[in-house]
C-alpha cells in the first residue's frame, strides 16, 4: 500500500513539472515581427497587425490591409474574405485600401529632392503626342475600291500565274538584265524631265546612264553606270506637274495599271510620245516587249505581297503606301541632292515599282 501511494506521488510531480515548463515556454516567446501578417485563424486582438514592416511598397500595404481585413458584414473573428469568396462584380478590399493610401515615403522623398510632382502613372504629361499621318486625298473611295477589286482579280488569274511561271522558267541572272533593259530605256525621259524641274545634274547622270548601259552594258542587259556611281533616280511627267505646282491630286486606281492620281493620269499622257517601245511599227515585237515589261514589273512585285495579304485593309495599305512613296519623290528632295543622309525606304524603291507608260496599250489614232 506505502508503495502504491509513493508511486501515485511521484507522477503527479512529474505532470507538474511538465505543465510549469509550458507555461514558461509560452511566456518567453518573442513578440511577433510587425511586418509578418497575422495567421487567417487568429483572433481579433490577438496582438497580431496588419501595418507592413518599414521600407515595405504601397503594393505591399494593400496586399496586408487585403489579407487581414475582414470583408464588409462578416463576423468579428471569421476568415478574411479572398478572390474565391469574393462575390463578383465587388471590388476586393486590397483594391479599396491601395485606392485610398497615400503615396509612400520614397514617392513624396523623390518629389521632393527633385521638385516635381508626385508621378502618376495612370496620366503621364510627358509622354508625346501620338504620330498623325496626313490622311490621303480620296473623295472617289468607292469607285476605286472597285477596282481594286477588279485589279485584284486579273492579278489572281492571270498576272501573278505568269510572274511565278516567269520566275521559275527563266535563271535569275536573265530575270535582272531583262529589268536593266527595261529601266535602260526609261533614262531618257527621266533626263528630260529632271531638266524641266530645273535638276540639271540629276539630267545629266541619266542621259549618261544612258549611255554607257547603252554601250557598255551591251544595250542595257547590263548596269556598269551604276558602277561608276551614276545615281538612278527615276522621274516622269507627273512628278514634273507637281514641281510645277500641281501638289494635290485625288486618288485614282485605274483598271490593269493600278494606283494613280488625277495628275499622274495627266502625266502619263505627256510621257507617252517620249516611250522607245511605242514607237515600235512591228505589232508582234511592240507586244512581246510590253507583255515582258508587264511580267517584270509583276515579278518585282512579289517582295510585297505577303505584307498585303496580311493587311487588314489592303486596299488602304497600297492607297496608303503609293501616296506617301508618290510624295516623296515629289517634293522629296527639294532640300538637296544628300541621298545618302536619307533612310533607303524613302528612295526609289526598285522593288515596288509601278506600271511604266512604256507598257501601256497602243490606242489606235495614237503615236
Amino acid at each position: 500500500m506505502l508503495r502504491r501511494h509513493v508511486s501515485t506521488a511521484l507522477l503527479l510531480a512529474l505532470l507538474l513539472a511538465g505543465c510549469a515548463g509550458g507555461r514558461e515556454q509560452t511566456r518567453a516567446a518573442p513578440p511577433a515581427d510587425p511586418g509578418t501578417p497575422a495567421p487567417a485563424d487568429a483572433a481579433p486582438g490577438s496582438g497580431a497587425s496588419a501595418v507592413p514592416a518599414a521600407g515595405s511598397t504601397r503594393a505591399d500595404a494593400a496586399s496586408a490591409a487585403g489579407a487581414t481585413s475582414p470583408a464588409d458584414g462578416a463576423a468579428p473573428g471569421a476568415a478574411p474574405a479572398t478572390a474565391e469568396t469574393t462575390a463578383p462584380g465587388s471590388i476586393a478590399a486590397g483594391d479599396q485600401a491601395a485606392a485610398a493610401l497615400p503615396p509612400t515615403q520614397a514617392e513624396l522623398d523623390h518629389a521632393a529632392i527633385y521638385g516635381e510632382p508626385v508621378y502618376d502613372p495612370i496620366a503621364d504629361p510627358t509622354l508625346p503626342d501620338p504620330a498623325r499621318l496626313p490622311g490621303a486625298y480620296d473623295p472617289w473611295e468607292p469607285f476605286n475600291r472597285r477596282m481594286h477589286r477588279f485589279n485584284n482579280a486579273i492579278d489572281r488569274a492571270i498576272a501573278k500565274p505568269l510572274a511565278t511561271a516567269y520566275v521559275k522558267v527563266v535563271p535569275r541572272p536573265v530575270r535582272l538584265g531583262v529589268s536593266n533593259f527595261f529601266g535602260n530605256l526609261g533614262q531618257p525621259v527621266s533626263a528630260l524631265n529632271a531638266l524641266l524641274q530645273g535638276k540639271p545634274k540629276q539630267a545629266g547622270q541619266a542621259l549618261g546612264r544612258f549611255v554607257v548601259n547603252s554601250t557598255l552594258g551591251i544595250g542595257g542587259l547590263f548596269d556598269p553606270a551604276s558602277d561608276a556611281n551614276l545615281a538612278n533616280r527615276s522621274e516622269d511627267f507627273g512628278q514634273t506637274l507637281g514641281v510645277w505646282g500641281w501638289e494635290r491630286s485625288r486618288y485614282l486606281e485605274l483598271p490593269l495599271f493600278g494606283p494613280r492620281t488625277v495628275r499622274d493620269v495627266f502625266g502619263l499622257a505627256g510621257d507617252a510620245p517620249l516611250s522607245p517601245t511605242r514607237q515600235l511599227n512591228d505589232d508582234r515585237t511592240r507586244i512581246f516587249l510590253q507583255g515582258l515589261q508587264l511580267v517584270d514589273v509583276r515579278t518585282q512585285l512579289m517582295a510585297v505581297d505577303r505584307m498585303r495579304e496580311g493587311a487588314t485593309d489592303e486596299y488602304a495599305l497600297v492607297r496608303d503606301a503609293w501616296m506617301q512613296r508618290r510624295q516623296y519623290q515629289i517634293f522629296g528632295d527639294r532640300e538637296g541632292d544628300d541621298d545618302e543622309l536619307l533612310p533607303d525606304y524613302l528612295l526609289d524603291d526598285e522593288a515596288n515599282p509601278t506600271v511604266p507608260v512604256d507598257a501601256m496599250p497602243v490606242i489606235p489614232g495614237t503615236p
